[in-house]
């Protein structure tokens, strides 16, 4: 399974963080959001990314080479000119960094990557946003269903602090509310190939122009997560999801969550029930 993930934006509303570095590279718990995003696709199993470059692209390649080459110990023996690395255990993935153009639109970004994606269904997120959403049973749901695209559907936070006023008292604040009303396109979709019959040129975008006219085309699914989501569109946001990850109990890290091996495969056992179950549902009906 690929995935792809955007982030070649200029992220203009985070501008304290983000003129200095792109969007998916400003640290939540010295850790960019970027490296958080692949870190819950992995935990599912899914971890050959394809991210798509643009403003300031050379700072995220330079993140990931300086993750592989500088991870680990380093032995440098000055008299025989020699230099020796010891890598320590990190991540199993495989990481191809693309230029896709500093001002393509996110559906231009997309079709770019065409090259390695028109064979076989792929996801793709936004490199901005975390979520604990179960990627193993959004899969699932998205081949059941047969579409041409799944995007999973959230409640977006609400801008301000909700209050709960009893009698004049303030019973209960909550500095993030969910909102009470509405879905919104959270990020983490999947795509068959021939989402590329409906892109365009550099200029097209994904939501706009691609996602509208295949809902129109009564091809686009829709799993719910009514569970956690945030994006990271402004510092409020940023020292938001901080203080989550501070606390020692950031909603989105799956990967803290054990996993239970099948003892005849390496996969995740509950990813084995859900598709095991996906696939009765399927030959049932």
């Amino acid at each position: 399974m690929r995935v792809v993930l955007l982030a070649g934006g200029m992220g203009t509303r985070l501008q304290e963080e983000t003129v200095a570095r792109p969007k998916p590279m400003v640290e939540i718990g010295g850790k960019p959001i970027l490296w958080h995003i692949m870190k819950h696709f992995a935990h599912h199993g899914f971890d050959e990314f394809f991210v798509a470059l643009g403003y300031m692209g050379d700072f995220i390649k330079s993140y990931f080479l300086d993750r592989y080459n500088l991870s680990g110990n380093l032995t440098i023996d000055f008299a025989r000119g020699m230099v020796r690395r010891e890598a320590q255990e990190s991540e199993d993935w495989s990481v191809n960094l693309i230029e896709t153009g500093l001002t393509t639109n996110t559906g231009g970004r997309l079709r770019r990557l065409q090259q390695w994606l028109d064979n076989d269904t792929f996801m793709l997120t936004y490199g901005d946003g975390v979520s604990n959403v179960n990627l193993t049973e959004l899969l699932a749901f998205h081949k059941q269903h047969g579409k041409v695209a799944t995007v999973t559907a959230v409640r977006p936070p609400a801008r301000f602090g909700g209050l709960v006023i009893n009698d004049g008292l303030v019973e209960n604040f909550t500095e993030k509310p969910v909102a009470g009303e509405g879905w919104i396109n959270g990020g983490f979709l999947v795509f068959e190939p021939t989402v590329f019959d409906y892109l365009t040129g550099d200029e097209s975008s994904l939501e706009a122009n691609a996602l509208e006219r295949i809902a129109a085309d009564g091809q686009l699914a829709a799993f719910h997560h009514a569970d956690f989501w945030q994006c990271m569109d402004t510092l409020r946001d940023k020292t938001y999801l901080e203080k989550l990850w501070q606390s020692g109990s950031a909603p989105w890290q799956s990967w803290e969550h054990e996993i239970v091996f099948c003892p005849n495969c390496n996969c995740d056992r509950k990813q084995r029930e859900n598709f095991d179950r996906t696939q009765n549902e399927t030959q049932e009906h």
